[in-house]
């Protein structure tokens, strides 16, 4: 296995098709085929698979790639520091859930560490997809919480994936509401408060457990029930419909704006929001700064 042959596969991926990928590297295709496929065959396992319409990232390849693009990326930081090559473009990723903190933390991180040129990406996804992203190196970092409701199964999810969690804070219920509905000028809310609004979570998808849910208290009955996907639209509907979702009760009003309040809700509960990374991998230079990027935003904003 060479330099060369990781950089054939990374360009491969990137590209979709081996025509792509061949046009990209200026090589023949026949001649990048066939490193592709003695790659294959040192590894012992299928990188990609051939189809009428280009070529898919196999399962096994998604792991392999993770490791790629990290021996890529310190190649690269080795050939800028000691041969005066171009200015690295850096690259990275994060997975979390839906938290002010993580974005502030990755606008930190743009701002210190960026450069000239980088390709760096923030995924707000499901819980699952977050333990995947990490699992197979899509994302270096990932960011959720974990609590006594949960936290048999996700740590299970964990030790299967050989991920490490690794805590930031420990939060107490929060409802978040728009600043005009009611409960934001209680000092604190019930649970018998909530009845007469929506409830509005984070859809988790074909992977829609109470335990991946984003909101704790998630198995409890609600009258009205809205799922979302994504953070404007949630925050708009707690705006136009006076709803709510249980939370950290974290947000940055820098990002997110006046509009939102974060009252505190009367039940014994608490999340535990953390961390997660690849066991088997040690954290690049940009993995390392976000974190500590993460843990600042997180106890400024806790």
């Amino acid at each position: 296995m060479t330099l060369l042959q990781l950089k054939y596969v990374v360009t491969v991926a990137e590209a979709g098709t081996i025509s792509g990928a061949a046009k990209r590297l200026f090589i023949a295709q026949p001649s990048l085929t066939a490193a592709i496929k003695e790659l294959e065959k040192e590894l012992g396992i299928v990188l990609f698979t051939r189809t009428n319409k280009g070529i898919l990232v196999s399962p096994e390849g998604e792991e392999f790639l993770g490791y790629a693009r990290q021996v890529m990326e310190q190649t690269r930081l080795i050939e800028e520091r000691y041969f005066g090559a171009a200015p690295v473009r850096h690259a990275f990723c994060v997975s979390t859930q839906h938290y002010s903190f993580a974005v502030e933390a990755f606008v930190a991180l743009l701002q210190e560490q960026g450069g000239d040129a980088y390709d760096f990406r923030i995924r707000e996804t499901k819980t699952y997809e977050i333990l995947e992203d990490v699992a197979h190196l899509r994302s270096e970092v990932g960011v959720f919480y974990l609590n006594p409701f949960n936290e048999t199964v996700i740590k299970k999810a964990l030790r299967e994936r050989e991920l490490s969690f690794y805590p930031l804070f420990r939060a107490r219920p929060h409802v978040f509401v728009g600043k005009e509905n009611p409960l934001a000028k209680k000092d604190f809310v019930e649970l018998a408060d909530l009845l007469p609004y929506p409830r509005l979570s984070y859809e988790q998808g074909e992977h829609n457990s109470f335990y991946f849910s984003e909101e704790i208290l998630s198995t409890l009955d609600a009258p009205k029930n809205i799922m979302v996907s994504d953070r404007a639209t949630l925050f708009n509907l707690l705006i136009g419909l006076n709803g709510y979702t249980i939370s950290s009760g974290v947000i940055s009003e820098d990002l997110n704006g006046p509009n939102i309040r974060a009252v505190p809700l009367q039940v014994e509960d608490y999340m535990d929001i953390g961390y997660i990374l690849q066991k088997r991998i040690v954290p690049s230079r940009l993995a390392e700064a976000y974190i500590e990027s993460l843990k600042r935003y997180a106890i400024a904003r806790s």
